[in-house]
């Protein structure tokens, strides 16, 4: 069972991808609105399918959760390490320059709240460009906000906010050294590592290395210093956990002198320990690169065709200090990972292009684990594969979840297997989550009208299903650079009305952890699996002269 716990927290999430102008004398500036105000919590332990015909947006969330793509507007919280761990350069910039940032989001507030009333003013006669820029506006405003409170608390409620930032910048640089502390006793240990190797190798093997008895002695010599050096660091390391303390406890005591002031207990409501990774630099990304990683679609494009199995494992392991390079435990590391993955040992020296597209897949994902992560995104992982293929691949992607504690964001087209691997599962239309809920529930319960469509066109070989109506979707997806008004889908829904082409509808909780983006709540579906409403139904054409005698 999956944990209560989060893991990722996606909160307004904005994805815009702006379009060259046609026309030096264009004023507005269009966008590709790719993912739209989408708020998901992704618990330790789960899988979480995610669902939409292509072109929705499922590929580009998978992408901008992992800052492959920069987000436009909105924060995604990862709760695998603390801000202590990782000590990024936002919360001392955040904190430095607090007043000034305070002043920037109120003022930003102020003109998302200016455009709002414009557009209210002007009504229907509000074009597409005002009503763009009232909502970028808000997004942004909303964003500097989250970005302050998350860090100052109840401070950023204050007139002066100057002595509780200060409080918290002096804890924080300790928290700094701390980090770099912990990441030197990490390489000394590191190295530590690799000289016992070497003396383990030698020893069991003296005649494959030259000079065995100086390499020994030198690895020996290296061990003993490094050894002390950590012992050092690790002293170090203990007087400023003894600081930090300290430091806790001064803001703490500042804390307890505003206990009755109700805005700062509300501002301190906000303060968050996950690490916001939009806010985060290249440097800093690139760290947490082994805790999130991704399984692409394609397994022919994914892997450098230069590189056999072993250097494609290794170049991660390498990169994020694992092992030194050359190392004789990495080498049976690798091999450990490939057999958890299906892989022979005698494929480590092969190439990309000696393997089946199941083999390569299966390559893909070993290169994944190998740096142990906690969050990985299943981009239709199995949409290319045969489906003898396909089963084999989640079958062992549900082993290595029971087996390694993984979370999964598995994206794929094909609902029958979202059914089957999925803990809960989001719907996915034009950019926006439209439904979200169990998988059970989606499946025996779902209340869009776009989530009963998809549905109803999962193929099926069961008897008692195939006298079942299948409801089709009029019409193409809009552009979702232009999306219509009101809800993006009443072009090809079913069950619209006047109030769906004019007011969005807001995405409410139906049930426990059931949420769903719709003018009509009430169940679409009873239990035995039937409508409960009515389907319009195509009228045939009647039959041409030619084609009865085609007949």
């Amino acid at each position: 069972m999956p944990s209560t716990n989060r893991l990722l927290s996606i909160t307004n999430l904005k994805k815009y991808f702006p379009i060259a102008k046609s026309s030096i004398f264009q004023k507005g500036q269009l966008y590709v609105r790719a993912n739209e105000e989408i708020t998901i919590d992704i618990h330790s332990g789960e899988t979480f399918g995610l669902v939409g015909e292509s072109g929705c947006g499922k590929s580009t969330l998978g992408r901008t959760i992992l800052q492959l793509y920069d987000q436009t507007a909105g924060s995604t919280i990862y709760y695998g390490r603390t801000l202590a761990d990782l000590a990024p350069s936002y919360v001392a910039k955040t904190l430095k320059n607090a007043p000034k940032l305070i002043a920037k989001y109120k003022k930003l507030q102020a003109k998302a709240q200016a455009l709002a009333d414009e557009c209210e003013k002007l009504g229907d006669s509000a074009t597409f460009f005002q009503h763009q820029s009232k909502n970028l506006a808000a997004a942004e405003a909303e964003t500097a906000f989250q970005d302050v409170v998350k860090i100052l608390g109840g401070f950023a409620a204050l007139d002066d906010c100057r002595p509780g930032a200060a409080l918290l910048l002096k804890k924080f640089s300790t928290e700094i050294l701390i980090a770099k502390l912990k990441d030197e006793i990490w390489e000394i240990e590191l190295e530590i590592k690799a000289c016992k190797a070497l003396v383990k190798h030698v020893n069991e093997d003296p005649s494959s290395v030259k000079n065995a008895e100086k390499k020994v002695a030198k690895a020996e010599s290296s061990i003993t210093k490094y050894t002390a050096l950590k012992e050092k660091k690790e002293a170090k390391l203990a007087e400023l956990r003894m600081v930090l303390e300290e430091d806790e406890q001064a803001v703490e005591a500042l804390k307890a002198q505003y206990a009755n002031n109700e805005q700062f207990v509300q501002y301190e409501a906000y303060l968050d320990d996950g690490i916001d990774l939009s806010r985060l630099k290249y440097s800093e990304m690139r760290l947490l690169r082994k805790d999130l990683q991704i399984i692409f679609q394609d397994p022919y494009s994914s892997l450098n065709p230069r590189m056999t199995v072993g250097q494609i494992i290794e170049e991660g392991l390498v990169t994020h200090k694992f092992f030194k390079h050359g190392s004789p435990e990495m080498k049976e590391y690798i091999l450990e990972t490939m057999r958890q993955c299906g892989l022979q040992d005698y494929m480590l020296h092969r190439y990309p292009h000696q393997f089946s597209g199941g083999q390569r897949q299966r390559i893909c994902i070993a290169r994944a684990l190998a740096v142990q992560p906690n969050f990985i995104v299943c981009d239709e992982c199995v949409s290319a594969l045969d489906v003898s293929i396909q089963s084999q691949i989640i079958n062992l992607l549900q082993e290595l979840k029971r087996e390694k504690s993984l979370t999964y964001l598995f994206i794929s087209h094909d609902l029958s297997v979202v059914r089957y691997i999925s803990d809960r599962i989001g719907v996915m239309y034009l950019g926006n989550l439209v439904e979200l809920g169990t998988a059970e529930t989606i499946f025996a319960d779902p209340r869009h009208p776009y989530t009963v469509a998809l549905l109803s066109s999962i193929p099926t070989t069961d008897m008692a299903n195939l006298s079942k109506e299948r409801i089709l979707l009029e019409g193409n997806i809009p552009s979702p650079i232009r999306p219509p008004e009101g809800c993006k889908f009443h072009t090809r829904c079913y069950m619209a009305c006047e109030k769906c082409r004019i007011v969005p509808p807001p995405y409410v909780e139906v049930e426990k952890d059931h949420f769903v983006a719709c003018h009509f709540l009430d169940r679409k579906v009873d239990e035995n699996g039937n409508y409960l409403f009515e389907i319009k139904k195509e009228e045939k054409k009647p039959e041409t002269s030619e084609e009865k005698t085609e007949e």
